[in-house]
């Protein structure tokens, strides 16, 4: 998928959600539990031994979620992600390494960047949005408004204490595209198995935000 295909899916989901998954039994029923839920899209995080086989079953049983790899921080996660079927690359910081192999493979990446430092390595790539990580720790939409003013030409997907109390005040900004919804995938859901519970919170977020 390239960058923007996935930012028009981005634009009409809202909220990315973003899971953990320590064993790759879950990841079928998980991403269908997201799309059940209304948010048929998955950002991976490279955290476990079971991501990546957790992406291959995904892109291979439930072709409807859009599932991509998080937290990719060198060029050897990268490609290990896209082999499996990584159809979007998301990090919490930049690489040119990533940067270079993601879009040499014709898949999107969205850095993390939280400077203006980051966001000028971000564009020496021509990329047109970028990840804000960790947002609210790192003065949320204030912050957001006021790089935004000097680099108009991005979209950003702030991540990281966004929740349902204040997605739609970061929504409402026109410069931010999505959200990363780590909420609505909570580590203890996946743990119980609690796949209704996932789909409720995913519904929940939808419906708030759409």
């Amino acid at each position: 998928m390239n960058q923007e295909e996935f930012m028009q899916k981005l634009a009409a989901i809202k909220v990315c959600p973003v899971v953990v998954i320590d064993d790759a039994e879950d990841a079928v029923p998980l991403a269908r539990a997201l799309e059940a839920g209304g948010l048929p899209m998955a950002e991976v995080t490279f955290r476990t031994e079971a991501a990546a086989e957790s992406i291959a079953r995904i892109a291979r049983e439930v072709p409807g979620v859009i599932v991509g790899a998080g937290t990719v921080l060198d060029r050897e996660q990268c490609a290990r992600a896209i082999d499996a079927g990584a159809q979007f690359i998301v990090a919490p910081s930049f690489s040119d390494e990533v940067a270079q192999y993601a879009i040499g493979h014709g898949v999107a990446y969205c850095p993390g960047t939280c400077t203006p430092t980051d966001i000028a390595n971000a564009l020496r790539y021509n990329l047109p949005m970028v990840k804000f990580f960790p947002a609210e720790a790192y003065g949320g939409l204030k912050t957001i408004k006021a790089l935004a003013s000097v680099f108009p030409q991005l979209k950003f997907m702030p991540t990281g204490g966004v929740n349902p109390q204040n997605v739609n005040d970061y929504l409402a900004f026109d410069k931010i595209i999505s959200v990363g919804g780590t909420w609505v995938c909570k580590k203890d859901l996946v743990r119980a198995k609690d796949w209704d519970g996932i789909s409720r919170a995913c519904h929940e977020a939808y419906e708030l935000t759409h």
